[in-house]
C-alpha cells in the first residue's frame, strides 16, 4: 500500500476540518458584534460613557449589554479579546495551502498551457502574490485616499478585479480562485493582527496609564473592520469554489470571481441595513440575484482551448507502466464518460473538479486521484454507475503503487 499517499489525503482533510471550524468561529463572532454594534440603542439613563445597550435571549437566559465609546471609569481586571478566531483560520488556510497547492503543485497549482514555470517558481509566485497584496493594501489604506472610505473601497475592488484577471494567467483556475480567497483572507487577518487589536491594546494602555487614547486609533480600526465585514462572503465563496469547475474552470472565471465581490457587498448591506434598523433593502436580493444568473451564464460561455496537453516527468513514469494499456482501458470505460473534455454522461456538462481522463496526459497526471478515489476507496464512480469492478480496482493500486 502507498502509504504516504493515503496519509497525505487525510493530512489535507484533517486540516481542512481545522480550517473550516475555525472560519466559522471567526466569521460568527465577527457577524454577531456587527449585528450587535449596529442594533444598539441609546436610552435614558444610561451610566456616563454607555454609547447604546441592546437585551438579547438566548440559550434560556437573558443578556444586558452596554458598549463604552471609549471605555469605562474603571477598566475590569480581565478583557475577552477575540482575536485567535482570526489567526487560526488563516494558519489553517495557509497549512491548507501547502499541503494541497504547494506539495501538489505540479497538479493543482501550476498550468504550463497557463504559464511555463516550475513548481518552485509557481510557490514563489504564489507567496510574492499573498504579501505584496497586503502591503498595497495597507498603504492605500495609510494614504490620503483612505480618508474617504467610498473612493478607497472603489479602488480596492478595482484591485481585486485585476487579481482575478491575474491569477488565472498565472495558474490553474482551480487554483487562481483558492489565491484570489488567500489574498483576500489575508488582507483580513492582517488588519485584526497588525491594526485592530494593536491599536485597541495602545488605546487600553493609555486608558490604564491615564493618558486620553488618540482618535485616529479607533476610526483606523473601524474601517479596517467594516472592510473585513464586506470581504467575507466572497472570500468563503472562493474558498468553497474548488468543488464547482463550472465557476473556476471556465472562459470568464474571473469575471465570475468579480461579480462573486459585488454580490457579497450586496448581501451584507441588507443584513447591515437591517440589523441598524434603517429598513429592509429588498432590491438587494433581487439584484444579488440577478448578478448569480449572469455569473451562471457566463460559465456556460464555451472556453477556448489552445495548446496541447503535455506529460510531466511523473507523468510518463505512470504511462510507461507496463500496466498502463489495461488501467487506460477501465478509466476510459469506467470514467471518462464524465471526467472528459465534453461529457457523455446525462446531466453533466463539464468535468467534475476540471478533472480529464480522456487523454493519456490526463490519466497519468491524476494518477494519485485515481488511486485513491477508484482504487483505494470506492468514492469512484459515484454509486458505481459505470460498473468498475474490483479486480479493475486492484489493476489501479497495483499500477500506481509499482510506478511509484
Amino acid at each position: 500500500m502507498n502509504d504516504y499517499a493515503v496519509l497525505w489525503d487525510w493530512l489535507s482533510f484533517g486540516v481542512r476540518w481545522l480550517h473550516v471550524v475555525t472560519a466559522i468561529a471567526w466569521i460568527g463572532s465577527s457577524f454577531y458584534f456587527i449585528a450587535l454594534d449596529l442594533g444598539l440603542v441609546k436610552r435614558p439613563g444610561l451610566p456616563e460613557g454607555v454609547s447604546g445597550e441592546e437585551w438579547q435571549v438566548h440559550g434560556g437566559g437573558f443578556y444586558h449589554i452596554q458598549k463604552y465609546m471609549v471605555a469605562p471609569a474603571s477598566m475590569p481586571e480581565h478583557l475577552t479579546w477575540f482575536k485567535w478566531e482570526s489567526y487560526s483560520t488563516w494558519l489553517s488556510g495557509f497549512a491548507l495551502l501547502a499541503i494541497v497547492y504547494y506539495a501538489g503543485a505540479d497538479l493543482y497549482l501550476v498550468d504550463r498551457n497557463v504559464l511555463d514555470v516550475s513548481a518552485p517558481v509557481g510557490i514563489l509566485i504564489s507567496l510574492a502574490s499573498i504579501g505584496l497584496g497586503w502591503i498595497l493594501y495597507d498603504l492605500l489604506c495609510k494614504s490620503p485616499l483612505g480618508k474617504n472610505d467610498t473612493a478607497l473601497m472603489l479602488v480596492l475592488y478595482g484591485i481585486l478585479v485585476a487579481m482575478a484577471w491575474g491569477y488565472t494567467q498565472l495558474f490553474t483556475g482551480r487554483a487562481a480562485f483558492l489565491h484570489l480567497g488567500a489574498f483576500t483572507a489575508t488582507i483580513m487577518t492582517a488588519n485584526v493582527f497588525l491594526i485592530i487589536i494593536p491599536n485597541q491594546k495602545i488605546v487600553v494602555a493609555d486608558l490604564k496609564a491615564g493618558r486620553k487614547p488618540e482618535p485616529k486609533l479607533g476610526l483606523q480600526a473601524k474601517q479596517r473592520s467594516l472592510h473585513n465585514n464586506y470581504l467575507t462572503l466572497p472570500v468563503v465563496f472562493l474558498m468553497l469554489s474548488n468543488h464547482y469547475p463550472l465557476a473556476f474552470a471556465t472562459q470568464f472565471n474571473w469575471v465570475i470571481a468579480s461579480i462573486i465581490f459585488i454580490i457579497g457587498v450586496l448581501i451584507r448591506h441588507y443584513f447591515n441595513t437591517v440589523h441598524a434598523r434603517k429598513g429592509n433593502p429588498h432590491w438587494t436580493w433581487g439584484l444579488a440575484g440577478v448578478l448569480f444568473i449572469l455569473i451562471m451564464w457566463l460559465s456556460t460561455v464555451p472556453k477556448v482551448l489552445t495548446g496541447e496537453e503535455k506529460l510531466s516527468a511523473a507523468g510518463e513514469v505512470f504511462v510507461a507502466s507496463t500496466h498502463f494499456p489495461a488501467v487506460r482501458d477501465t478509466v476510459l470505460g469506467r470514467c471518462s464518460m464524465c471526467h472528459a473534455a465534453e461529457p457523455g454522461y446525462d446531466g453533466i456538462h463539464i468535468a467534475p473538479k476540471n478533472v480529464k481522463l480522456d487523454t493519456d496526459a490526463g490519466i497519468a497526471e491524476h494518477a494519485r486521484e485515481i488511486y485513491l478515489q477508484a482504487g483505494r476507496s470506492h468514492a469512484m464512480p459515484p454509486g458505481n454507475v459505470s460498473g468498475i469492478t474490483e479486480d479493475e480496482r486492484r489493476l489501479i493500486v497495483t499500477w500506481f503503487e509499482e510506478a511509484r
